[in-house]
């Protein structure tokens, strides 16, 4: 049966790629239809492979839970008070995950070729068929992955999010998820989704430099907590900065783990020992009885190591 999914979706690249098209375009018919084909974006943008972006506001504060079950609610507030979450979720569903958010990756990289296109507004409403999807979160098998696909959108329209961004001085107070509704259509020739993000979001991938680009490899990370250190890193490292200090405490606060410190410190540090998450590596400093945990762009590191020769070749040594 497996070989028959991936077979199916191998099938499945026959289709068109894939199709970014606003709301009311898709519900017109007839003769309209040609009148406002002109007004989609181009077809050598949905041509284009699916460049994955994240959002930057979101990277360093825990909007997501670290696991696929969690029901408790997430509270969040930052030192100086100005940047409060709460993420919480109906009775008979679970928080959306940090894996589930992979999905709004892949949609904000479609988003971010139409801004840089300069050619149409951003639809809120993006259409993907399934073998695309499946191929950029390298998921292989048709059907059973459909159904995680669909357990993580229901998962991302059932969160419940309260938060100060972009609302800093509460003007006003309102509920909201990630995504306001999806759908999946199969007929014969066309197996996709349909995807309409809420109005928070949408508006958030939309701003002006709020999207970075995301590591290919970042897609492979199984663990919760080293997708959430890979999203710290790239937010506060980057691609600029050579290296960024927290301390254990902050990383924790950031994560939104339902672990205690202890248990906490303990995953921290079998992640560091062993340091494979892309683009950063990881170190733990112990200066004047205080742990720091240091991350370290590698290509930056690197660049200066070859300059400098009081610096290690790998940063690897430094643990020593």
């Amino acid at each position: 049966r497996e070989e028959q999914e991936v077979q199916e979706t191998q099938n499945e690249k026959d289709q068109s790629e894939v199709q970014i098209t606003h709301p009311n375009q898709i519900e017109e018919s007839g003769k309209k239809q040609a009148k406002k084909a002109k007004k989609k974006v181009s077809t050598d943008l949905t041509k284009l492979s699916i460049d994955p972006r994240d959002i930057m506001e979101s990277m360093g504060i825990p909007f997501l839970s670290l696991s696929k079950n969690r029901k408790a609610p997430i509270v969040y507030e930052s030192p100086d008070g100005t940047t409060k979450v709460r993420i919480s979720c109906h009775s008979e569903h679970y928080i959306a995950s940090i894996y589930d958010w992979d999905i709004i990756q892949c949609i904000s990289g479609k988003i971010q070729e139409v801004i840089n296109s300069n050619e149409d507004i951003p639809p809120r409403t993006v259409i993907i068929p399934r073998h695309k999807l499946l191929k950029e979160l390298y998921k292989h098998n048709g059907k059973t992955n459909q159904k995680k696909i669909e357990e993580s959108l229901n998962r991302l329209q059932t969160t419940l999010i309260d938060t100060t961004i972009r609302n800093e001085d509460y003007r006003y107070r309102s509920g909201f998820s990630f995504i306001d509704n999806w759908r999946y259509t199969e007929r014969k020739d066309v197996k996709e989704f349909k995807i309409t993000l809420s109005d928070w979001l949408y508006d958030g991938i939309c701003k002006d430099g709020a999207l970075l680009k995301v590591h290919p490899e970042y897609f492979k990370i199984t663990s919760g907590l080293q997708k959430v250190l890979y999203r710290i890193a790239r937010k506060h490292v980057g691609i600029q900065n050579k290296s960024w200090d927290f301390s254990i405490e902050d990383l924790h606060k950031k994560s939104g783990s339902e672990r205690d410190l202890r248990k906490f410190k303990h995953d921290l540090k079998k992640i560091i020992s062993d340091n494979d998450i892309p683009g950063y590596l990881f170190e733990l400093i112990d200066e004047n009885d205080k742990t720091t945990v240091r991350i370290i762009n590698i290509r930056k590191y690197f660049k200066e190591a070859l300059t400098q020769s009081s610096l290690p070749v790998s940063p690897i040594q430094t643990y020593d």
